[in-house]
């Protein structure tokens, strides 16, 4: 596979809290955008990768070289502005294959690549949004995009994700000035001309082009990381059954504070797609959860019952699956159903006697997810956010 990554532009609408670099190595939690980008890219079997750049690219080339990459590393140098299209059409000089992904250099949009369609000249990965008005909505009939809309407010619809699926043998960009549009002059005729599929994937999206979504990208593009990378562990581990924490691995952990009404839960980017994917993969998915918020009196009985509710309907409607949900609201660390002591798993034995320890992951973020798992005598995988590393750290001290 191919890919070719936009890196060229401007970032005019960030110079308010980012200068001196290309938009796409605008920081992110310390790391250029770009490298979430390929990294991401890594997880697929993508060979090459055209970066097209311009603006500030000796920032770039340094960049790149500083470091090793999984997948051959060329450049389409702009010498002058070329506009999407003319930055496409001299990236794909430097491919080889007919069939080239192109994404959007300040883009992040959880696609999955294998699944993306070729079956037209260009296929959009379309993503579902809800109350938008920074893009352009996109008509589609289930096979073919059919038009574009200028932005506006729109309670709900699909809009173009930034990812392209390109077949060059069917196009021709021999009558395009050196400068044009990709989106306008390339790919609204071509739709007209029902020559441009869609594909409607839902997974994390997020463009980092303006200051606000460029500083929830701080928090959620380490989050969306560890859960993509959490995901494909478990996924290649030999188990049957996967046993998750609660806090930190399905919603946001709430630092000295829990989980007393919906509003205060926040799914963790992916997990959902996440889920979708386990559910498809997994005999048994069930919830290991201590919940001492009800214990202490922060919260009742009554009312975790109705954040796990909608937790599930949630799930449910994203496509993915709990078979379960054990918990613990006990105070005691001695209480043998509290974690790390087995006693939830004990009962998930009881009712599920086709469980196997030696076929049951736990993904949990806590050292007593960890110390939980070694008791059970089964498998443990670390939701790795930045967060959850410094609260190792911090366990880690106070034990000394």
């Amino acid at each position: 596979m191919e890919a070719i990554i936009l890196a060229g532009g401007l970032g005019t609408r960030l110079r308010s809290v980012v200068s001196e670099v290309p938009k796409c190595m605008a920081p992110v939690d310390g790391r250029p955008f770009l490298q979430y980008m390929l990294e991401w890219l890594s997880r697929y079997d993508v060979s090459h990768v055209v970066l097209s750049v311009g603006y500030l690219r000796e920032v770039i080339f340094s960049y790149m070289d500083s470091r090793a990459w999984p997948f051959e590393i060329s450049y389409a140098v702009e010498e002058e502005p070329l506009g999407t299209g003319g930055g496409i059409r001299l990236a794909l000089t430097k491919c080889r294959e007919d069939r080239v992904i192109v994404l959007n250099g300040d883009t992040f949009f959880d696609v999955d690549l294998d699944a993306l369609s070729f079956s037209a000249p260009v296929t959009l990965a379309l993503k579902p949004m809800r109350n938008f008005d920074r893009y352009g909505a996109v008509d589609w009939d289930g096979e073919l995009v059919t038009g574009f809309h200028e932005k506006a407010a729109c309670a709900e619809g699909l809009i173009n994700g930034g990812v392209y699926a390109l077949v060059r043998s069917q196009l021709d960009f021999a009558f395009y000035p050196k400068r044009f549009s990709f989106e306008k002059d390339l790919l609204e005729p071509l739709a007209a001309a029902h020559l441009v599929a869609g594909q409607v994937q839902d997974g994390y999206f997020i463009d980092i082009g303006i200051p606000e979504d460029y500083a929830r990208a701080q928090r959620e593009l380490p989050e969306i990381q560890a859960v993509l990378k959490a995901s494909d562990v478990v996924l290649a581990m030999d188990a049957d059954t996967l046993l998750l924490d609660r806090d930190g691995v399905i919603n946001r952990w709430l630092p000295g504070d829990y989980v007393t009404s919906w509003d205060k839960f926040t799914f963790l980017p992916g997990i959902l797609e996440s889920l979708r994917k386990w559910a498809g993969h997994f005999r048994h998915i069930f919830l290991v959860t201590n919940q001492r918020g009800v214990g202490k009196g922060r919260m009742t009985q009554e009312q975790l019952e109705a954040v796990h509710a909608r937790m599930l309907a949630e799930i449910a409607a994203a496509g993915g699956r709990i078979d379960g949900i054990y918990l613990c609201t006990a105070l005691s660390d001695d209480d043998p159903r509290r974690k790390p002591n087995r006693g939830m798993f004990n009962e998930i034995l009881a009712a599920y006697p086709e469980v196997r320890p030696e076929k049951t992951v736990m993904l949990g973020d806590s050292r007593y997810d960890r110390e939980f798992a070694a008791n059970c005598g089964i498998g443990f995988v670390l939701m790795e956010t930045a967060e959850i590393t410094l609260r190792f750290q911090e366990a880690a001290s106070s034990d000394s």
